[in-house]
């Protein structure tokens, strides 16, 4: 309050001042007199002012004691209220306290079948959001949550009714669980994204599957889409089976763990993808590879050719320049008059000439079927060393970061086997077959030999 006078003084004298100032300005003096009856003039006026603004402050004064007791009374009701709300509050809590105790002892047994209804229901909802036959029997979970929250937090029974579905629900998820069965549902395409309507099979409480692809259950959406990437072809294979089936038993890649032993087959990575991991060590083992064995198949049609030509030479005493065996027999004929030593020499000249085109390339494979690992332990060393690298910036704590030089580290090495265990096996066949050859030729150069040593024999005697 006496700040309040305070304040109306100081805005009164402000005023007188201002009012003087106005009425000099508006009435020059000129001279002292009429200076002196201007100022007793301006002073009467504010006088009067002031008279006038402390009358009105009296008025308000009153006017403010009134409110002051007004809220003084509408605090005194309101706390009385809130005095008779709070007894009125405990005398609730007495009365809901006996309430709930009559009603445990209505329940008696009955309160344990409540309580394991909506533990069931609390399960039930996080299984039938998770079950592919939710795609076929939609918004199954909706009520089963509604039914857990009001028994939950309300904590109200629940009705015959109620009961009813729970165990009807539960029911329908078992008996669907043994069937295969076929409706339509929209899918969305792995590759162009759009959802289409399609009849979609479901084995069981398993799998699904339309027109041969395994199809995902999405929990968030409730959808269904096709697998970004379809296990292998002898278990799509079953996929499209069991979809074109009519009735009768055929062969289907269950998974029963309902996706998972799915996932993990779609994320093993295929041929390509392997030979992909063994980086450029990897292509350059199977370009060598790619060489050898095609050398290995021309030199097995050559020997093949060369075998064929020196059988049906063995068969005509006539020798013919187009086998290895008919050259060498021509040296007899071409020496008539040489002793046995000689037609030795000239003989043994002959085979050695054949030799290099029979065994031609032999080398080469074999070299191939050693370097074939030897480019697997390099691709190895290469990757380990790759894997150091990032275990040295990274750390051990992402297995991810290191994958990339350990695939390369086996991937090579497989290669490089895998390459090399081939060639050796295909070495080894040609180089039999060709001392084969070569076997023959020099047997049929020794019964010549002998031949013109029987004959000089005779002769001598």
């Amino acid at each position: 309050m006496n700040k309040m006078i305070k304040n109306t003084i100081a805005t009164v004298a402000l005023s007188t001042v201002m009012a003087c100032s106005a009425f000099a300005a508006e009435n020059n003096p000129v001279n002292l007199d009429e200076l002196l009856t201007k100022l007793e003039q301006g002073q009467l006026f504010q006088n009067k002012q002031n008279a006038q603004r402390e009358a009105e402050f009296m008025a308000k004064k009153d006017q403010q004691v009134q409110m002051l007791n007004d809220a003084a009374a509408r605090r005194d009701q309101l706390v009385q209220r809130s005095e008779n709300l709070e007894t009125k509050f405990e005398e609730n809590e007495i009365h809901l306290a006996d309430l709930s105790d009559t009603l445990n002892n209505r329940m008696g047994s009955l309160k344990e079948l409540f309580g394991v209804l909506q533990q069931v229901s609390g399960d039930l909802q996080g299984k039938f959001k998770t079950s592919i036959i939710s795609a076929q029997f939609p918004n199954r979970e909706v009520f089963l949550d509604e039914l857990a929250q009001k028994m939950g937090q309300s904590s109200k029974l629940a009705s015959v009714e109620e009961i009813e579905r729970v165990w009807f629900e539960l029911q329908r998820e078992m008996t669907e669980s043994g069937k295969v069965v076929r409706f339509n549902a929209p899918v969305v395409s792995a590759e162009t994204g759009t959802k289409t309507e399609q009849e979609v099979v479901r084995v069981g409480s398993f799998n699904l599957v339309s027109n041969g692809k395994f199809l995902e259950f999405v929990q968030q959406t409730g959808s269904l889409a096709e697998l970004g990437r379809q296990p292998v072809d002898r278990y799509q294979e079953t996929a499209s089976n069991v979809q074109e089936a009519n009735g009768e038993i055929v062969p289907f890649a269950l998974d029963p763990t309902g996706g998972s032993i799915l996932g993990l087959l779609v994320q093993a990575p295929n041929m390509k993808e392997r030979v992909e991991q063994g980086g450029t060590v990897g292509y350059v083992i199977l370009a060598v590879g790619a060489v050898g064995v095609l050398l290995a198949i021309w030199r097995f049609i050559a020997l093949s050719l060369i075998g064929g030509k020196i059988k049906r030479q063995l068969k005509d005493p006539t020798p013919r320049k187009d086998n290895a065996l008919g050259r060498v027999m021509a040296v007899k004929s071409e020496n008539p008059d040489a002793d046995s030593e000689t037609l030795e020499l000239k003989l043994s000249e002959a085979i050695l000439r054949e030799v290099p085109k029979i065994s031609a390339y032999l080398t080469f494979i074999k070299i191939i079927s050693v370097v074939a690992p030897l480019l697997g332990l390099l691709g190895t060393v290469t990757g380990m060393i790759n894997t150091f690298q990032a275990i040295t910036l990274f750390g051990t704590g992402d297995p991810k970061l290191m994958a990339g030089g350990i695939s390369q580290a086996l991937v090579t090495t497989v290669l490089g086997l895998v390459v090399a265990i081939p060639t050796l096996l295909l070495y080894t066949i040609l180089n039999t077959r060709s001392r084969g050859l070569i076997s023959i030729l020099q047997e049929q150069s020794t019964g010549i030999i002998a031949e013109r040593a029987e004959a000089e024999a005779k002769q001598g005697e």
